[in-house]
């Protein structure tokens, strides 16, 4: 049966404050970009034609007002985006760093995002869906956790597929204890896990990511997974399948920010082209192909959400990489 909406998506919306190099006085100056893993993955399966919807609360405030025009802008449902007068939008500074990492300080204490509640969702829309995806800021905190377990349960029994991505930001939790237990609950629930080469390690304190991967198979029956390694690539893991596919490495990369979500997003525009149950060596790949390509894109770009690359741009890429 076809379904409405072919991925929502819970979670965060935010202004990511990206470093843009320094005034004529010596001040940093910082770009506020549009941004949120979740949305940045709906972005770019709206590039790849797909209908999106997105569930999640900023604040009545000038940066909830820009976040919900660019959610319209690029084309994401907002039905169920709420703005509420009592707590401001969540802002994240984002710092790169010499070697290509980030630190991110982040203003939410409370923010918006993590102020959803259960009795806030739009089932119809949760039923109506053919992915949901999720991530664990909207895990961090009793309130939210609720509404995002609410929403996970609602969109599985009315026969979706459950996309999970941890995205792991130590700021905002209590202790890494309380995340590990989040994401060990994320694990139960996913039918497609898309995880950095970095979570592996710290989720399985295992430094090698096949072994890692391998205790994640052992203790989860998650059917396909996506390991995002960075410069190195990325792998999927799917039934006896390995499948590992190269970077596309840039040049001119200026920041890193959204690239797994682009990657993330591309990958559920192949779940939903291909479905889960059949997937090959020769899918799985052009699916890794395609991810890598439109992660290297964004890479060159300042932002994610409203700069995703078109099928188009990606495939011109990857041709010219033959």
């Amino acid at each position: 049966m076809t379904k409405k909406y072919d991925v929502t998506a819970l979670g965060e919306l935010l202004i990511d404050f990206t470093d843009n190099g320094l005034s004529s006085q010596g001040n940093t100056l910082f770009e506020a970009n549009p941004g949120g893993a979740p949305c940045n993955v709906l972005a770019m399966l709206n590039k790849a034609g797909h209908k999106t919807a997105f569930i999640g609360k900023v604040g009545q405030d000038i940066f909830g007002s820009k976040l919900k025009a660019v959610l319209d802008e690029v084309g994401i449902d907002t039905g169920n985006l709420i703005m509420d007068e009592d707590v401001r939008t969540t802002l994240a500074f984002v710092q790169t760093l010499a070697g290509g990492d980030r630190d991110f300080s982040f203003y939410r204490n409370p923010g918006a995002d993590m102020m959803l509640k259960a009795d806030e969702l739009k089932e119809e829309i949760l039923k109506d869906t053919a992915v949901f995806h999720f991530g664990t800021l909207s895990m961090t905190h009793d309130e939210v956790r609720e509404a995002t377990k609410k929403a996970i349960t609602i969109a599985k029994e009315n026969g979706a597929i459950v996309s999970f991505d941890p995205n792991l930001r130590p700021p905002l939790w209590k202790s890494l204890d309380d995340a590990k237990e989040q994401v060990a609950y994320g694990l139960t629930q996913c039918d497609v896990l898309k995880i950095s080469d970095n979570e592996i390690q710290w989720f399985t304190s295992e430094e090698d990511y096949d072994a890692g991967i391998a205790k994640l198979r052992e203790q989860y029956n998650i059917p396909l997974i996506l390991l995002s390694m960075g410069r190195d690539g990325s792998r999927a893991y799917y039934k006896d399948l390995r499948v590992e596919v190269a970077p596309f490495l840039q040049e001119n990369t200026i920041e890193t920010t959204g690239a797994g979500d682009t990657f993330g997003g591309s990958c559920i525009h192949y779940v939903l082209k291909y479905g889960l149950d059949n997937l090959d060596e020769e899918k799985l790949k052009e699916m890794l192909t395609f991810a890598n390509a439109a992660a290297s894109i964004i890479t060159t770009r300042k932002g994610a959400l409203r700069v995703m690359p078109s099928v188009e741009e990606v495939e011109a890429l990857i041709q010219s990489r033959q």
